[in-house]
């Protein structure tokens, strides 16, 4: 579905507004986090959902519990 926009000045930078029926179809509402991706051979953008960041202090405790909980575990694993 190509549509056809403008690029506005915001400020001191362009933007480009997407259309309303573009959004609902994407699951974009304000402020949902975005990434874009510059394909400068083709002069061309892509805007997608970024992958989930991983919270390191949460992977961290989790090594942690289960170093410290692994005979644990695995007896509870075996039942």
């Amino acid at each position: 579905m190509a549509t056809f926009q403008k690029a506005i000045k915001v400020g001191s930078s362009i933007a480009v507004v997407i259309p309303r029926r573009s959004l609902k179809a994407l699951g974009i509402r304000h402020g949902t986090p975005l990434a874009l991706d510059i394909d400068e051979k083709h002069r061309r953008f892509l805007v997608s959902h970024p992958a989930p960041m991983i919270d390191t202090e949460l992977l961290d405790w989790t090594s942690r519990f289960i170093k410290r909980y692994r005979p644990a575990l695995e007896a509870l694993a075996k039942k």
